[in-house]
């Protein structure tokens, strides 16, 4: 039987919306910010020829900085002030969470409730200064070679100058999408980093299916093959939103309660373990640890010379990790299923949610409170977990194995699938949540007006 705050929110009706003067503040914030990021992603480095760069950009099509460009909302065809996007952010986020993990120091830290979350924030800021500064360095230096065999100039002045500006330049563009983000995640509607990933995806969407339906009618690709990747596209999107919302439901017993009308029934409630509860963060994190070296490696693979060790190692790194090769989808789906195990326990604690439920009365039948209860949860939710990471697996690496295979030039892949579906999924939930408010907090005008006239 449904519950009176399912019911609220079947009745949510699209007339409500407009009442919702805060909701609409917050949807209107989220579509100014999108916007500016949207803009940024045109405006390249000072000292780059755009011309230049996107003819040279084309000769590199299929590797794997189109997992990138795809990412960044086309930010790195374009070499533009975001071309890094939020990537460094979240490597230096997964850093820190490992550090916190591994290091008696950071745990501490991140014991101390809202200060030490602020003090891991800024660990995480001076990172992702970091590994953005070393990215840059080696994108400046990959650019001032990049075109240098077929007689094309990239940045119209070389030097240590221009390496200075682009790194200056990179860095400011991340650290302001990262300042964006968190904007967006406080005052406006869902997670900021996730939707400014979603919209650079969403944004390369038209310029994929243009170049998917060109190479149609060119003849590179056959109807078949086109059709056929259309119809497992429709097929992966029902198959994650069935999976996204798949839960397993323990059943918590509270014992009888003695009020003032007499003794009340025992209740009974659920609490409901998502299959997938580290939702889109294991690709993204997975993508993101290979996408930094290997961003570093192609650029600096521009340099090099084949000759050298240091030229033959960073080829065959390439060519090792190129996108769809075996050691990149092995290496990829580890990091998925890794990150899927880790970023649940930092989500769920067994330990906590046991000393909840014993604090409260609250038991499962069956199993005694403390520690016993613990266990069981750990029990479950582990081998809950391996259905979740293998389904992010299977989501994120067929659709890779497809594209390799066929030869389909172009990178929308599952993981992309994955972050638009979820972020799409989580911000209507929090548009529901506030209308669901809202019309909670009439009915209880409603109620105290009632009152008043009594």
């Amino acid at each position: 039987m449904a519950s009176r705050a399912d019911q609220l929110a079947s009745n949510l009706s699209l007339a409500k919306f407009s009442q919702a003067t805060d909701l609409k503040k917050r949807l209107w914030f989220t579509l100014g910010a999108l916007i500016v990021f949207r803009f940024l992603s045109f405006v390249p480095l000072p000292g780059v020829d755009p011309t230049a760069l996107s003819q040279l950009y084309k000769q590199t099509n299929g590797g794997i900085l189109d997992i990138f460009n795809t990412f960044s909302g086309g930010s790195l065809s374009r070499m533009s002030l975001i071309a890094l996007g939020v990537m460094p952010y979240i490597t230096a986020s997964i850093v820190v969470q490992l550090a916190a993990s591994l290091s008696p120091q950071l745990a501490a830290i991140k014991k101390e409730g809202e200060s030490g979350r602020k003090k891991l924030n800024q660990y995480t800021r001076y990172g992702t200064v970091g590994l953005t500064a070393v990215q840059g360095y080696f994108i400046a230096v990959g650019l001032e070679s990049f075109g240098a065999q077929s007689g094309v100039q990239a940045v119209v002045d070389p030097g240590y100058l221009f390496r200075v500006a682009a790194v200056i330049s990179l860095i400011g563009g991340t650290m302001f999408l990262m300042w964006l983000g968190e904007q967006i995640t406080s005052r406006g509607i869902g997670n900021g980093v996730s939707l400014i990933i979603m919209a650079g995806i969403v944004a390369q969407l038209p310029v994929t299916l243009s170049n998917l339906f060109k190479s149609s009618s060119t003849g590179a690709i056959s109807g078949l093959v086109i059709f056929l990747v259309i119809v497992l596209g429709f097929g992966l999107i029902a198959f994650i939103c069935f999976m996204e919302r798949a839960q397993r439901r323990v059943l918590i017993q509270y014992p009888k309660r003695q009020t003032r009308q007499g003794l009340m029934q025992a209740d009974r409630s659920h609490l409901p373990l998502k299959v997938n509860t580290a939702g889109v963060i294991p690709p993204i994190f997975a993508s993101s640890l290979l996408l930094m070296p290997l961003t570093v490696s192609q650029f600096a693979g521009q340099t090099v010379a084949g000759e050298s060790r240091l030229g033959d190692f960073v080829l065959t790194l390439n060519q090792y990790l190129s996108h769809g090769s075996p050691v990149y989808m092995a290496l990829y789906g580890l990091g998925i299923v890794f990150f899927c195990f880790f970023y649940t326990a930092v989500v769920f604690n067994p330990e906590e949610t046991a000393d909840n439920l014993k604090r409260n009365g609250g038991f499962i039948p069956g199993i005694r409170p403390g520690k016993n209860t613990e266990n069981y949860l750990d029990y479950v939710l582990t081998r809950i977990t391996v259905i979740g990471a293998a389904y992010l697996a299977f989501i994120c690496l067929v659709p890779e194995f497809v594209i390799a295979r066929a030869g389909i030039p172009f990178y929308l892949g599952g993981t992309s699938l994955l972050i638009v579906v979820n972020v799409t999924v989580d911000t209507v939930t929090q548009i529901q949540s506030h209308l669901l408010a809202h019309q909670y907090g009439d009915l209880i005008k409603k109620a105290k007006l009632k009152g008043r006239l009594r």
